[in-house]
């Protein structure tokens, strides 16, 4: 029961992403998110955007180790990666400020997601890791959204220390996530109520503000092309071949 959703209401378009594996992202969704992504943007009756997951536990568990382990070839494993720099662009090029909801654990390309939004909740139970260097792979897709978010210290940190959770606090202190809550109720009270003050706004300025905040990356979709032909290459090696089957008997 895989899905993209996306509702709109009072010019809040909320899109929903579910997968039954802990909400991780095999390509068919990352094709969908960043296309209804792309197609909200174009939507001048939208003036802001929710991003959120379905379920009440994992945020997004990354990729999916099933597509990763599936990839024979190099091409297969750049298209892979695409997927997440297509969203992180689809994200950075929208004109509509964008609120990331995150209610658990954010792993690998999760954290790119949250990163890529313009503004972050999150509960608690929020903790993040970037896992890929475990798996023989490394943050490559993903990096250049957490390393504007976070700095290059606190994402280093994450990459090097790749199997180590960081508390929703950490994150918090880094700059990924603007505030934190105990519950998911109590977050989306303030979700809603950041959401419904930027309905009001000017979408104008908002856009505006979005382009200044997001200066600088104007080589992403080149950048972000380098960096999944990297992980494409080393997907098919036979050291992270081995890294994500014994991953996935864990």
């Amino acid at each position: 029961m895989n899905y993209v959703n996306l509702t709109t209401k009072d010019g809040i378009g909320t899109i929903e992403f579910f997968t039954e594996q802990s909400n991780s992202l095999p390509g068919d969704i990352l094709s969908k998110l960043a296309s209804t992504i792309a197609d909200v943007g174009k939507d001048p009756e939208i003036k802001v955007i929710i991003l959120k997951s379905g379920g009440d536990r994992t945020f997004c568990a990354g990729a999916s180790f099933d597509e990763l382990i599936a990839i024979e070839d190099v091409d297969k494993g750049k298209g892979f990666f695409m997927g997440f720099a297509n969203v992180i662009n689809a994200m950075r090029k929208v004109p509509q400020l964008i609120i990331g909801r995150v209610q658990g654990k954010a792993v690998g390309g999760g954290i790119g997601l949250a990163s890529a939004t313009d503004y972050c909740f999150a509960t608690k139970y929020a903790a993040i890791k970037l896992s890929e260097l475990a798996v023989g792979i490394g943050p490559f897709v993903v990096g250049p959204a957490v390393q504007r978010k976070v700095g290059v210290s606190a994402m280093s940190q994450m990459a090097i220390n790749a199997t180590e959770f960081h508390d929703a606090e950490w994150a918090r202190s880094k700059g990924l996530y603007a505030q934190v809550f105990d519950d998911a109720e109590a977050m989306d009270v303030a979700v809603d109520e950041l959401a419904q003050k930027l309905a009001a706004s000017n979408p104008e300025a908002m856009a505006n503000l979005k382009r200044i905040f997001w200066e600088g990356t104007e080589n992403w979709d080149e950048l972000l092309a380098q960096r999944a032909q990297i992980s494409g290459n080393l997907v098919i090696s036979d050291f992270t071949r081995e890294f994500i089957q014994k991953f996935k008997k864990k």
